[in-house]
């Protein structure tokens, strides 16, 4: 950040505990909210329930301060409830404009160096209050301010048609796995029934170790682009990993399937190399019969996933079982014609991500132009 002699003329650097009241609110707990309450409820990420009562009369700036989420920024409703996990951060004085201060958190500058924690991020109003913030008069604020405002209202437009179009994308493939598999010609069979056979993983909590055996959980397993991510995975020893059921090993041509929590995603395991996984995944090992790429694309077309959602159970935690997995309907196809899909569908799905790829790069662009003009407008340079 530029000093105060960089700045324009007028320009002060201030400390945000000096401009700024930052605290967290009192919390209340979901279950002290009330159903048909008057009044909405502000967690960490927006509304999240109501209440007969209020603890902010005003909209208020507020920063998520922990969570997954830390950092991002929400305005409140009039007459809001606002829990401690955001915190708000309010101008103590009219010679701060709220709106110039939210594009500050919004990417005018970089708080992340105040985010602590790995497995539990947080923002402390220690932490934050000495943050620097350099701050106009206020008829620049207004200024600039109205600029970003213009700005962003077109750039948002655009951002909108290019999440379209790749949404648009996305939907395309999926259209044409539903009409590849929805073939009236081809007799129903069950999951088992093309399976040498589907097991989970490990029940045993693995004992970690610093070097060995990776170890994968839901969260190591990549749902856009349907791969394992193994570069935040932990490890198990050796011999932790020799005493694995070989069920529990997966080899290359298997297809691991996700069955809990977020349940439905597959992965075409296309290598050799070795690795454990949790019981919160399960494996299906096609027979000699069934082309493993036929059944990732099919494990991914709308019928599975239909299956997949009638068949969950739970409540807190959705799973599908194994016995309800293996009893999936699937097309009793020809492996002949199996292979001549996967072909067609490789070529499909190459020129579809290509269109993603695109529409990702835009959003990518956009997403840096907005944080360019925002570190422009903070140095005085609009």
């Amino acid at each position: 950040m530029k000093n105060n002699s960089q700045l324009p003329k007028g320009w002060e650097i201030k400390k945000l505990g000096e401009v700024c009241e930052v605290y967290q609110p009192k919390t209340i707990s979901k279950k002290d909210m009330i159903a048909n309450g008057e009044f909405p409820v502000f967690g960490a990420n927006g509304v999240i329930g109501q209440y007969d009562k209020y603890n902010h009369e005003d909209t208020q700036l507020l920063v998520t301060c922990r969570g997954a989420t830390c950092g991002s920024v929400n305005i409140s409703l009039p007459k809001s409830w606002i829990n401690g996990n955001a915190m708000v951060i309010k101008p103590k004085n009219c010679s701060l404009k709220r709106d110039f201060l939210e594009y500050f958190f919004r990417g005018g500058s970089d708080i992340s160096n105040v985010i602590t924690g790995a497995a539990q991020p947080q923002i402390t109003r220690q932490n934050l209050s000495p943050v620097q913030i350099p701050i106009p008069p206020l008829p620049e604020q207004q200024r600039i301010v109205k600029i970003l405002d213009k700005a962003f209202v077109a750039i948002d437009k655009v951002k909108q048609n290019a999440e379209q179009n790749l949404n648009n994308a996305k939907e395309l493939f999926q259209s044409k796995l539903q009409r590849i598999f929805d073939n009236g010609e081809w007799e129903k069979t069950t999951l088992a029934s093309i399976a040498v056979y589907i097991a989970d993983g490990d029940h045993m909590p693995p004992p970690k170790t610093e070097t060995g055996i990776p170890f994968i959980t839901i969260s190591n397993i990549n749902k856009q682009e349907n791969r394992i991510d193994f570069s935040k995975t932990f490890m198990v020893s050796t011999e932790y990993f020799q005493k694995i059921h070989e069920k529990r090993k997966p080899q290359k041509n298997d297809v691991l399937y996700t069955v809990t929590g977020s349940y439905g995603i597959p992965v075409l395991i296309v290598s050799d190399f070795k690795f454990c996984f949790q019981r919160h995944i399960g494996l299906i090992r096609p027979n000699k019969d069934t082309d493993s790429k036929w059944l990732f694309y099919w494990v991914l077309s709308p019928q599975a996933i239909k299956q997949a959602h009638e068949t969950a159970t739970g409540t807190a935690q959705k799973t599908v079982s194994l016995k309800a997995l293996r009893s999936f309907s699937i097309p009793k196809t020809p492996l002949n014609e199996q292979k001549q899909i996967v072909k067609q569908l490789d070529n499909f799905s190459s020129e579809t991500k290509k269109l993603e790829s695109t529409y990702q790069q835009k959003l990518d662009s956009l997403a840096e132009l907005k944080k360019s003009i925002l570190q422009k407008a903070f140095r005085g340079e609009l």
